[in-house]
């Protein structure tokens, strides 16, 4: 089995494939000091749970955001699963995607990994929208070649910042209010929230048109994908397993390769 893990500035996914579908997939909260050792307790109790073995585990790739997240994740795959991961970045490792910005290597892990996946799944041209941390916006072209995007503060961080900054108002839950004119403070909040950020996204896919000079496909990945697609026809496909189906491919594309 395969091990792809998915290390955002949230939380970090591990997921199993079988070669030929997800058969488990796991969260952990990212944190910049967390051992090798505490990823495989935690990981081997999880294995334990569902009747697998730790030898099972035959390979494994990592993309990571949060540099300081590497090592112990890679020290883990050698340690406990006697493998060296393919590492996304770096350059024994083939996306098959060009990147067509002055400096590619800005690009996050994660938004390169989707643009292979959804290259693969959907085709282009598109817009793939990641709910996050950050939303992001990024754009492939028809062969999949990578020509920039959009980063904005994600849903719940800007909650959090909400709350944080103003005494007086609560920190609520994201989800569709009844009106757009809320009548209290909690449905005002919600509302700015939501429809702020269903009108943004709107907004900013007509904006990425225009200047991109043709239509695109629009796709949604991320937690928060389902609750907007209900709220307008704009998004086209929503994909929550897009990141993890990429890492599979990648790593396949690869070892073939070898």
């Amino acid at each position: 089995m395969l091990l792809a893990i998915d290390a955002g500035n949230t939380n970090i996914v591990f997921a199993l494939h079988d070669g030929s579908k997800i058969i488990h997939k796991w969260r952990i909260s990212s944190a910049d000091s967390r051992t090798a050792d505490e990823y495989m307790v935690w990981l081997s109790q999880l294995l334990n749970f569902e009747n697998l073995d730790v030898s099972e585990i035959t390979g494994a790739i990592i993309a990571t955001v949060v540099p300081q997240t590497l090592f112990p994740l890679q020290l883990l795959c050698r340690r406990y699963f006697n493998c060296d991961a393919l590492v996304i970045g770096e350059d024994n490792v083939e996306l098959n995607v060009k990147v067509k910005l002055p400096n590619p290597a800005e690009v996050g892990a994660d938004r390169l990994v989707n643009a292979v996946a959804a290259h693969k799944k959907y085709g282009g041209p598109m817009v793939i929208i990641d709910f996050g941390t950050a939303t992001t916006f990024d754009i492939i072209d028809d062969k999949g070649d990578y020509h920039g995007g959009v980063i904005s503060p994600g849903v719940n961080l800007s909650v959090e910042a909400l709350s944080m900054a103003a005494a007086k108002l609560p920190r609520v839950a994201v989800e569709k209010p009844t009106k757009v004119i809320g009548n209290s403070t909690i449905s005002a909040i919600q509302s700015g929230i939501f429809y702020g950020y269903l009108s943004m996204i709107e907004g900013m896919v007509e904006r990425i048109s225009e200047e991109y000079g043709g239509p695109l496909k629009v796709l949604a990945t991320g937690g928060l994908a389902p609750l907007f697609n209900e709220a307008t026809d704009i998004i086209e496909y929503v994909d929550q397993e897009l990141t993890t189906y990429g890492l599979f491919e990648i790593y396949s594309a690869n070892i073939e390769k070898v």
